[in-house]
């Protein structure tokens, strides 16, 4: 029985859990985190897959359906309906966005109420040149050099995107 006893007597004895260092890097952690939560921004742009040709010559009115096509050699300009309006070729130094970006403001001014743009790409087009384009596609800037300011300016915000036609 005495034997029974000191195990039981053990037994009652509370195992205490040191925390101690958890508690502690949950001090730190847990501020660390909200802080760095505050300064962490993301940007989302909502792309829109092109529609059918079924679907837009239901339209009564003819209207310019923006494409920018990108190719390895050039950036096309285009209507879906009657085809290239421009070809905008590399540059040495690579695409030449502003051209690109000139030819675009010339294309709003007659058409103000367009916003919506189809971007077409190559299979081997990289990723940074997408950016690129579509920075160049959605908005420009304008400079007043009197008042030393710059105004950013929407050409066709509203980017539709998929894979480019291939060439015949």
């Amino acid at each position: 029985m005495r034997h029974r006893r000191s195990r039981s007597h053990r037994d009652r004895h509370a195992v205490e859990l040191n925390i101690t260092a958890f508690m502690n890097l949950m001090v730190i952690l847990v501020p660390f985190l909200l802080i760095t939560a505050v300064f962490s921004q993301v940007a989302i742009l909502e792309l829109n897959l092109p529609t059918s040709p079924a679907e837009s010559e239901e339209s009564p009115n003819p209207e310019l359906h923006l494409e920018i096509v990108v190719r390895e050699a050039s950036i096309d300009v285009g209507d879906r309906a009657t085809g290239v309006l421009t070809r905008i070729d590399n540059t040495a130094d690579g695409y030449n966005l502003v051209e690109l970006r000139n030819y675009l403001k010339q294309v709003k001014l007659v058409f103000p109420d367009k916003i919506d743009a189809t971007l077409l790409l190559e299979p081997d087009i990289s990723y940074q040149v997408l950016v690129d384009v579509m920075d160049t596609v959605r908005v420009y800037e304008r400079r007043d050099p009197e008042r030393q300011t710059v105004a950013k300016l929407e050409l066709f915000p509203e980017i539709a995107i998929g894979d480019a036609p291939l060439l015949n």
